[in-house]
């Protein structure tokens, strides 16, 4: 697992070193999905794998890797830094350069190799020999996770293509069950590439990886931190939080009438 570390951290400690001249930390966004991607093709050529359940979750995470680098990437380009990014920016003033990089790209690439875990188990593991039922339902939540978020990601992205759009608050498709599709997807899929994973000899140590995906898009980077800023800055997303439930899908909820 050592290999995949230092791999990890060579990656962030360049895109740091870019971000500086760029002026731009959110850049490391784009690279999360690559990032971990690395990690297991690291781990691949250095086992030199040539299970099939090893190739198997390889191409799973290039799958979703590439994907998410491509939406961040069309979505950010061109946009400046983020405001979580530009915020603490102008908190830090002077010493942003260097704090940035524990605080934004270290940190991020410790999370992504720990994150990786069901890789490593996946691609270096010995036995089975051959794929297993454990495996074959990871595939399948892998599946549905990766379904659920690309079509969240795309029906947000169409929502605000569309000028009518301004203003308003999503609540059709997927974005009418959960308020945030896209992370529950992430966070299915994890667990899907974890279950392949744990289909070998001491796999369901890498668990840790989705168990800590999940956490963090919960309650901390992801619904948490978007939502404090949302229902200050977005119109009529206090009646959205009242009527959609925020993470696992749902039946939506009435919104509470107000009373005079």
């Amino acid at each position: 697992m050592v290999i995949g570390l230092v791999a990890i951290l060579a990656l962030i400690t360049a895109l740091w070193l870019v971000s500086l001249v760029v002026r731009n930390s959110s850049i490391v966004d784009i690279w999360w999905g690559p990032a971990i991607l690395l990690v297991g093709i690291t781990y691949f050529v250095a086992d030199q794998s040539v299970s099939a359940r090893g190739r198997l979750i390889l191409a799973l995470v290039a799958l979703w890797a590439l994907r998410l680098a491509a939406h961040i990437g069309a979505r950010n380009i061109g946009h400046g830094e983020d405001f979580r990014y530009a915020a603490w920016r102008k908190q830090y003033g002077d010493a942003w350069w260097y704090r940035s990089y524990f605080k934004v790209f270290l940190l991020q690439g410790v999370i992504a190799w720990i994150v990786a875990l069901p890789l490593f188990y996946a691609i270096t593991a010995d036995t089975p020999v051959h794929l297993t039922l454990v495996d074959w339902a990871g595939v399948l939540l892998f599946a549905l996770g990766f379904c659920f978020e690309a079509a969240g990601d795309e029906q947000l992205r169409r929502f605000k293509a569309d000028p009518s759009s301004k203003d308003r608050v999503l609540n059709a498709g997927l974005w009418r069950y959960t308020r945030h599709p896209n992370y529950f997807g992430e966070a299915v899929l994890w667990w899907g590439l974890g279950l392949i994973g744990a289909a070998t000899p001491n796999g369901w140590i890498g668990l840790i990886g989705p168990a800590i995906i999940t956490f963090l898009l919960i309650r901390v980077s992801g619904v948490a931190m978007l939502e404090k800023t949302l229902k200050t800055t977005k119109a009529g997303y206090a009646e959205y939080i009242a009527s959609t439930p925020a993470f696992w899908p749902g039946r939506p909820r009435a919104a509470p009438r107000l009373i005079d």
